[in-house]
């Protein structure tokens, strides 16, 4: 049975390091990316609702599982929407599927992002998960470029078992997030 490097690489080298780093006394207390959550809002979608069929697809294609479009939950006249119509499209990530995306994210298409100095370490919430804007679908090597007709970005959330900021930090950089140095941002 195949496994992810990433979940290799947790369970032999991040987990002992985290646990000496934290002086955790368990290797149960050590934290662990639970999901990941991939977000992508087709603002135009009021005027053509083909775009959320679209962002769905590309969605599905880029994590390799289907992806679900999202509804909007109130009305609100200035945008012209409605409740219930679609306006984005999402897919959480679990288990293996998870370590390879975040493997590809992390080694193929952040690296692709034009004059790319790491991500910025903005993105905590306080409770240790970490969320990234990619500005770019076409990063990722699965979009083709030539069927691509409109450019549009996607958040992704990392949700951590982690405590704090620091440990979270800690956890995302162990498997190799290029974080950009403190002085860049």
């Amino acid at each position: 049975m195949h496994s992810p490097r990433l979940k290799d690489r947790y369970h032999k080298e991040i987990i002992p390091a985290l646990k000496e780093r934290f002086q955790y006394k368990s290797v149960m207390q050590v934290p662990k990316i639970t999901k990941i959550c991939v977000n992508k809002g087709v603002g135009e979608a009021t005027q053509d609702k083909k775009l959320v069929d679209i962002g769905v697809e590309e969605l599905s294609t880029i994590t390799g599982q289907k992806a679900v479009p999202t509804y909007a939950k109130k009305s609100v006249s200035n945008f012209k929407l409605r409740e219930g119509m679609p306006i984005g499209a999402r897919v959480t990530l679990r288990g293996d599927k998870m370590y390879e995306f975040l493997d590809r994210l992390m080694n193929v298409a952040l690296p692709r992002v034009r004059d790319f100095r790491g991500v910025r370490d903005k993105g905590f919430d306080g409770r240790g998960n970490y969320t990234l804007g990619v500005k770019e679908q076409i990063i990722f090597p699965e979009i083709s470029i030539d069927k691509v007709n409109r450019i549009s970005g996607m958040d992704i959330t990392f949700v951590t078992t982690a405590g704090s900021d620091e440990e979270s930090y800690e956890l995302l950089k162990a498997f190799g997030m290029p974080f950009a140095n403190k002085n860049n941002n």
